[in-house]
């Protein structure tokens, strides 16, 4: 049977969710393919919505794998929960589909990505936020924002994941906005699919705009200019969280 699942992880010690050919650090992919493979007593290879890079979160990656499976779905997910790495969690299971697919099935993922405002650095949150020193100008960067919504070309902003240079990096964004929630700032992203690190260069170049290093109107500047060299800098990887996928 295929089944889909909903997984959450905290990626700090993670390499990134794709196993990586040389092994050359765990990954979300390999675990869970490890934690199948213990428990179901055959090897089988696990897909992903997002392939989610070094120190990036999730609550809402979603994956799919084919096992032989006899028991309940609900006896598969404790088992799993069980055998898996503390940092790794099986939310929900369903069956789905054959011709499910977890990233070209999808219509969309939102990222949320979390930044906090502190003279002093906060230990409890350096896993999931990024320290801000100073305070940035909220107004202005959500007016930034509003500029990255509809259909770009977001070379500017990141590569294609796949590597290929001919590949489009044409992106559609439906939502980009900051607010405020628990002491922190929270900026949530949706888009129809994402290029390779283009969460973590948005954020930087929204940032510097509410430090007034940038004014709002350079996103539109930069992305015309199609030049992956404007955007300098990307915002740490500890912030970012897939949060959500939808089909």
């Amino acid at each position: 049977m295929k089944i889909r699942a909903q997984v959450a992880y905290d990626g700090t010690d993670f390499v990134g969710f794709q196993r990586q050919p040389d092994d050359r650090g765990r990954t979300v992919q390999g675990e869970l393919e490890a934690a199948l493979s213990k428990v179901c007593g055959a090897r089988c290879t696990v897909v992903g919505a997002g392939r989610t890079d070094a120190g990036v979160h999730a609550t809402g990656q979603v994956v799919a794998f084919e096992v032989d499976w006899r028991h309940s779905l609900d006896v598969l997910q404790r088992a799993l929960n069980a055998t898996l790495p503390d940092d790794v969690a099986v939310c929900a299971l369903a069956i789905c589909e054959d011709d499910f697919h977890p990233r070209y099935s999808a219509k969309s993922r939102t990222y949320e990505y979390t930044a906090y405002v502190s003279a002093v650095r906060q230990p409890m949150l350096r896993r999931f936020a990024w320290h801000l020193e100073r305070r940035p100008d909220l107004g202005a960067m959500n007016e930034a924002a509003r500029l990255l919504v509809g259909a770009h070309d977001f070379a500017a902003f990141g590569s294609p994941p796949s590597g290929r240079p001919e590949e489009s990096t044409v992106r559609e964004v439906l939502r980009a906005d900051w607010r405020e929630a628990d002491d922190c700032l929270r900026f949530t992203i949706e888009a129809n699919a994402f290029l390779f690190r283009m969460v973590r260069r948005i954020v930087m170049a929204l940032v510097r705009v509410g430090w007034h290093e940038y004014t709002p109107e350079i996103i539109s500047d930069m992305l015309e200019s199609k030049d992956a060299q404007r955007v300098k800098g990307l915002a740490p990887a500890c912030g970012l969280c897939l949060v959500e996928v939808k089909y």
